[in-house]
């Protein structure tokens, strides 16, 4: 990858779980424009290393160099059912402020045309007004990615995205991770899954918390 081009660095990233090392000396590159999928067997630390590349989690050891703002799509997400929030309501959540709490300064207008312009991106306009918990796990997790794209967040990592989905979910899935990439943004996915590592542009391999070619 060239380094000049990275929306995100990561070097020498060291974490462990108690005594169990769980990334060791992992180095890392995102680029502008490009989709990268992080893979390997159950247990290689690639979870682990989605969450310190957005920063809610720490490394033991080692730098990330954050380039914009960042999306994270976590695999599975849930509200309180006394939380009645709707589609629309996460979406709009997107707009109120940045990881480090500045405040948007967007009036009501651009506010509603992001939401829209977020929502009909992936696909889930017709599901606006529809309860959050009342989503599919895909459908969830392409309303977080709207959240991100309503924050005009840059670099969006997914923490499996297909893992549960029909092959037209997958598909679709894809699909939008490309058209962000094909927008500018740097996007970075956890995947086992075969087609999406394939489609990537590059891929990034753990085995026992290390990368290897």
């Amino acid at each position: 990858m060239n380094s000049s081009n990275s929306a995100l660095r990561a070097r020498n990233l060291h974490f462990s779980f108690g005594d169990a090392p769980a990334l060791i000396g992992v180095d890392l590159d995102l680029e502008w424009g490009k989709v990268t999928a992080i893979a390997g067997p159950n247990g290689a630390g690639k979870s682990t290393l989605i969450e310190i590349l957005a920063g809610v989690r720490k490394a033991a050891r080692g730098t990330v160099d954050r380039k914009d703002d960042v999306a994270l799509v976590v695999q599975r997400v849930t509200t309180p059912d006394a939380l009645p929030l709707t589609v629309q309501d996460v979406v709009t959540m997107g707009t109120w402020g940045d990881q480090s709490g500045r405040a948007r300064k967007i009036g009501a207008a651009e506010r509603k045309a992001r939401v829209s312009e977020a929502l009909a991106r992936v696909q889930l306009t017709e599901h606006a007004l529809s309860p959050f918990n009342a989503l599919s796990g895909g459908q969830r997790q392409r309303a977080l990615l709207a959240q991100g794209i309503a924050r005009r967040a840059r670099i969006f990592l997914l923490d499996e995205p297909a893992a549960g989905l029909d092959l037209e979910s997958r598909q679709r899935t894809r699909a939008m991770l490309a058209a962000e990439a094909a927008r500018g943004a740097a996007v970075a996915c956890v995947s086992h899954d075969e087609e999406s590592i394939a489609a990537a542009d590059y891929v990034v391999k753990l085995i026992g918390g290390r990368r290897v070619s």
